[in-house]
Parts: structure tokens; C-alpha cells; sequence
């Protein structure tokens, strides 16, 4: 520790404590009003902690050069649907709070900037000559600030952040469109820096987003705050904010001081920071027998989640590192909070295994023209609606799993399908469900010439190129975004995306080992053992591990196991064929070794 204090004390020997202040879009003419706010902002809540401390607060003016490059409100429309996932009712349904001018512009110069190489040259430009100049202790960067100071700060920028500090709020890096884009589907964390903290307002409508990284010097602050009437991405709530204050303004002093910085830590924060040995391996179940609508219900979910569970101890997992939700429980909001559970603190060689066992469907979903573009996979927990609110896509998936270490052991297994099937008579019940008649409208067009209703043949994934590697054994037309293949981020062919990741040192995003019950165009259906119902995919795939657990053969890797509880189906009579989607390493690892 004493180490630690010398060398924070050297670097700030001057008791000067240097913030640099890096702002987003909108008007921040040299000298104006703007800065008076931002500068109480800050040296407001470092007097309250203390007041001797000696502030010196510089700022990175960005018009010029945003002024060169002025937005069309045609470009402002597109780049409002490429941030939103609902641009279309955003747009032509009653504006949300805060919808104004500057949630438009500050949309259309993100989308600009994450586009326009040039643009993004010239702003790195500026930020580095200021830094290199002024030599802050903090940057702090707020709105296209902080996408700017990401941009400049990895890859070969990361020495410009060395023994700094950053704090972005109001932030877009965490953004789909921009992770896609501008990361090559992976944000990484930046090792140089002394600490990046991320400050996170559920509230803020500017197309803000989580971040999830978890290296030792990143945190994601929680700042809540609620303005009635306009967005909520408000500077002085962001700087003033208690959790800010424990925590940036908390460090910046300690270090400045020379005193420890576990002092200026809430204990919502300090906890993820404890050097306590965390479990290697996690693992969440969910189960949904009982539905809302009583005509949805199945039998032997609820069952699958035992039978799995038993496998996992049987497997090395510790019993009270297993979650289990059912029935009720399995919300949208309840298995997203569990998710967070099981990824969260994921390092590489650990384990993490999440099952889910109901039923599933298929939703179309509308391009920022009105048109259905794609079916989104959706898990149907309980309380499945139909809407995006409620619907488990792969977007609310992705958005945990994208940044996970390359080397974690992360497992998907789903028992259910995504083609209907309640009002088809069946001996064997299958687990998917049909939309309501509007929502099968959205995928239907009228054929005069035949005088039938037809699908649409408008329906893609947004890479084709990644769809047609991942999903080899498609059968048939009909093409949707799988649950786990983050393809919303992958936004390039495989070629250009692999340079744009190599750029960054990374991989692209990171993907779980995927096992689907079977194929999209297939249904996924229940068997009766004795007087006992389990998903039959689920008791093959159980059967099968067990079986050859104990027997002297070959390793059994994921590929193979599929092609096992493939044949064993189909010497039951059921047609239906497991998938496996992996990148090729993983495919080859040992299933729950």
C-alpha cells in the first residue's frame, strides 16, 4: 500500500488535481456559459469532501469541427432507426419524455461520427493534443464525448489514458449500433488507465447504454436520477450525483491526499472489488410449466430443471451455486436479474451453464421504412405479451454476454421451438406458441394470383454471411435471429469484421456454446417416462452424458453429443434435430468438463 500511495503522490505532487472535460453535441462556443455549469459541477462535490483541494479544469472544443460536418433531417431519421430499436414508433407514436431537438441531432452526429473515419481523425486529434498539453489527472467525457475519448483510448491511443483516470456518462459506447459499428461487436476495457469509471442513468433517453466489463479497473456506477419532462442527461445530476461523489470525486481526493481509496467506496461498489474467491462455476435454470393463459401450460418443464440440475452435481457444480426459477417467478424482468447473477465477474477458464425450458416463439419485427426486415428467436416467459417490453430476444441477451472473457466456458442449452404449435394436434405436446392473428399478419402477404395468403419474403438476418456460418444445417427459407449469435453486432462480412476486431486486439463478439432442441422450422416436444414428463430432447441429452461418462471412449465433445442425442430422437420417433452453434474451438470442448 505504501508503494501505491508514493507513486500517486509523485504524480500529483503539485496538489493540483487537473480535470479535463470533454462535452457532446449541441452549442459549447470557447468561453460560454456551458463551462461556468460544467465547472460547478465538479468543484462543487470535491469542496464538500474537501475544501483545500486546488481544482484546475480545461475543456476540449469540439464545434469546429463538428460544424464541418452538418446532418440532414434525413440522415437524422436514419440514424435514429439505427440507435433505436423501435425507431419507427419512436417516431410516429407520441414522443417519449425528453424527445426533443437535441435527442434528434445528438443522434444523427453519433451515427455520423461512428460512420465517418475523417470525422473520428479529426476529433482524436484534438483530444490528443489537449491531453498531451494540459496532462489531466481526469478526463471526464459526456454524450459523443465519451465516444470520442473510447475511440482515442484503445488501440494504438492507450498510452494517451496511462495513469489517468476516466469517467464517461450520458454515454453511447454501449450502444448496439455503435458496439457493432465502430468496437467490431466487442468493447474492451482500458488496461492503461488507473480507473474508467462508467456512469449509468436508466433514465437517460439519448440512446444511452450499459456497459459490462469485468477488468479489475472498470465500474459501472449507478446514478439514477428522474427530471420530470426532458431526458435525463443532465451534467450537474451526473457530477453531483451521491454515487459519483463516493466514488470519483471520493478517489480522486484520497489519491491526491495520499490516503487508501477503499474509504470513498459505497459498499454497493466495494463489494465487486473484494479480492473474495468467487465460484468458478454457475449455473441458471428456468422452468415454465403454468403460463398465464392456462392453454399454454406444459407438463414437464418444471421437471427438465431437476433432471438438469442433478446432471450439473453430478458434473462438479456446487448445489448452492445453481439457481432455479420457475413457473410465476420466470419474468422478463426476473430471469434478466438472474442472468446478471450468473455472468457477472465471468473470468476466463470459469463456467457458466444456462438452461431454459417452455416454450418459444417467433416475432416479426419492423425496419426504420415500416417493413418487417427479420423474426426475432424470443424465449416465452411468463410474462410474454407479444411486445418488445416482454419478449426475451437476443437483444436483451447479447447485451450480457458480448464482452465475456474469450476463455470463459459459457453454455446455452434451449428446450423448446420457434415455429408454433399449440393449435396442431400432437400426442406429444410441442413447446411453442402461435401469435395472434395480428401478429401473423405482420409476416403475410396477399397473393392474388393464387388467392392465398403467403409469407413475406422480405424477412433476413442482418449478416447473411455469419447466419449461413453459424446455422449450416437451415432448412428451408425462413431466416431469423437466433437467441445467443449476437448478430445485431455483427454488422460486417466475417472478413472485414475480423480486420476491424484484429484493429481493436480483440476477437469480435464473444459467443456462448449454443444447443438448440432442434432446428427452427422443427418443433420441440415433450415425452411421457412412465408417468413422468420431461422435454424429450432434455432426458436424451441427460441420458446421453450420463451414459457415456462412464465409458472408456473417445472424449465426447459438444459436436459429437449433438450427433448422439440426435439418433437417440430419432429412434423414439421424434422429428426433431438438435443444433449446435459454436465458433470452432468451442465446438470441440468437452460438454460440463
Amino acid at each position: 500500500m505504501s508503494k501505491r500511495i508514493t507513486k500517486a503522490s509523485e504524480s500529483e505532487q503539485d496538489s493540483v488535481l487537473r480535470i479535463l472535460c470533454v462535452h457532446g453535441v449541441g452549442r459549447h462556443p470557447q468561453g460560454g456559459a456551458w463551462e461556468a455549469d460544467w465547472k460547478k459541477s465538479i468543484e462543487d462535490p470535491l469542496k464538500k469532501l474537501d475544501d483545500t483541494v486546488n481544482v484546475q479544469i480545461e475543456f476540449v472544443y469540439l464545434d469546429p469541427i463538428f460544424d464541418k460536418y452538418p446532418i440532414t433531417l434525413q440522415g437524422v431519421l436514419e440514424a435514429i432507426g439505427k440507435l433505436a430499436k423501435s425507431a419507427t414508433a419512436t417516431l410516429f407514436a407520441p414522443q417519449p419524455k425528453g424527445f426533443t431537438d437535441v435527442v434528434r441531432w445528438t443522434a444523427g452526429m453519433v451515427v455520423q461520427w461512428v460512420e465517418n473515419e475523417t470525422l473520428r481523425q479529426e476529433t482524436r486529434k484534438v483530444l490528443e493534443e489537449q491531453i498531451t498539453k494540459f496532462k489531466p489527472h481526469i478526463v471526464c467525457a459526456h454524450s459523443l464525448g465519451s465516444l470520442v475519448c473510447y475511440d482515442s483510448f484503445t488501440g494504438d491511443g492507450a498510452k494517451l489514458i496511462k495513469d489517468r483516470r476516466f469517467v464517461s456518462f450520458g454515454s453511447q459506447i454501449g450502444n448496439p449500433f455503435v458496439v457493432g459499428n465502430f468496437a467490431a461487436g466487442h468493447l474492451t476495457g482500458l488496461k492503461q488507465a488507473k480507473f474508467w469509471y462508467h456512469l449509468f442513468n436508466s433514465n437517460d433517453s439519448i440512446f444511452t447504454a450499459e456497459i459490462r466489463l469485468s477488468d479489475p479497473n472498470f465500474a459501472q456506477i449507478p446514478t439514477f436520477f428522474d427530471i420530470p419532462g426532458i431526458a435525463d442527461h443532465d451534467i450537474p445530476q451526473y457530477m453531483c450525483h451521491p454515487r459519483t461523489v463516493g466514488t470519483v470525486w471520493g478517489d480522486a481526493v484520497n489519491t491526491l491526499r495520499g490516503r487508501p481509496l477503499e474509504r470513498s467506496m459505497p459498499e454497493v461498489i466495494q463489494k465487486k472489488f473484494k479480492w473474495v474467491e468467487k465460484p468458478k462455476a454457475r449455473a441458471l435454470l428456468v422452468g415454465i410449466n403454468e403460463y398465464s393463459n392456462p392453454a399454454q401450460n406444459l407438463e414437464g418443464c418444471v421437471n427438465d430443471v431437476f433432471l438438469m440440475s442433478a446432471l450439473l452435481q453430478e458434473s462438479g457444480f456446487e448445489a448452492e451455486n445453481i439457481r432455479v426459477v420457475l413457473n410465476d417467478r420466470a419474468t422478463h424482468a426476473g430471469v434478466r436479474e438472474r442472468l446478471e447473477w450468473l455472468l457477472d465477474g465471468a473470468q476466463d477458464r470459469d463456467k457458466r451453464f444456462f438452461y431454459y425450458s417452455g416454450h418459444g416463439a417467433q416475432m416479426p419485427t419492423y425496419d426504420i421504412g415500416d417493413q418487417v426486415d427479420r423474426l426475432d428467436e424470443a424465449l416465452v416467459l411468463y410474462d410474454f405479451d407479444w411486445t418488445r417490453e416482454r419478449a426475451f430476444t437476443d437483444d436483451d441477451f447479447y447485451a450480457l454476454y458480448s464482452n465475456l472473457p474469450y476463455e470463459l466456458q459459457f453454455t446455452a442449452v434451449f428446450d423448446c421451438c420457434y415455429s408454433g404449435g399449440l393449435t396442431r394436434a400432437a400426442v406429444n405436446k410441442p413447446r411453442g406458441i402461435d401469435p395472434p392473428d395480428d401478429i401473423r399478419h405482420r409476416m403475410l402477404y396477399w397473393d392474388p394470383i393464387t388467392e392465398m395468403w403467403r409469407a413475406r419474403k422480405t424477412i433476413t438476418v442482418p449478416n447473411k454471411e455469419f447466419d449461413e456460418r453459424f446455422n449450416k444445417d437451415r432448412q428451408g427459407d425462413l431466416l431469423s435471429v437466433r437467441l445467443g449469435q449476437a448478430m445485431d453486432l455483427r454488422t460486417s462480412p466475417p472478413q472485414e469484421m475480423n480486420k476491424k476486431a484484429a484493429a481493436r486486439n480483440h476477437k469480435g463478439p464473444y459467443m456462448p456454446t449454443l444447443v438448440y432442441a432442434c432446428r427452427e422450422e422443427e418443433f420441440s416436444y415433450e415425452y411421457t417416462h412412465g408417468s413422468i414428463t420431461y422435454g424429450a430432447f432434455t432426458y436424451s441429452l441427460v441420458k446421453t452424458l450420463r451414459r457415456y461418462r462412464h465409458l472408456k471412449e473417445p472424449k465426447l465433445t459438444f459436436t459429437s453429443l449433438v450427433n448422439k442425442v440426435a439418433r437417440e430422437l430419432k429412434v423414439l420417433g421424434y422429428e426433431q434435430t438438435p443444433t449446435l452453434s459454436a465458433p470452432r474451438d468451442k465446438r470441440q470442448k468437452t460438454p460440463l468438463g
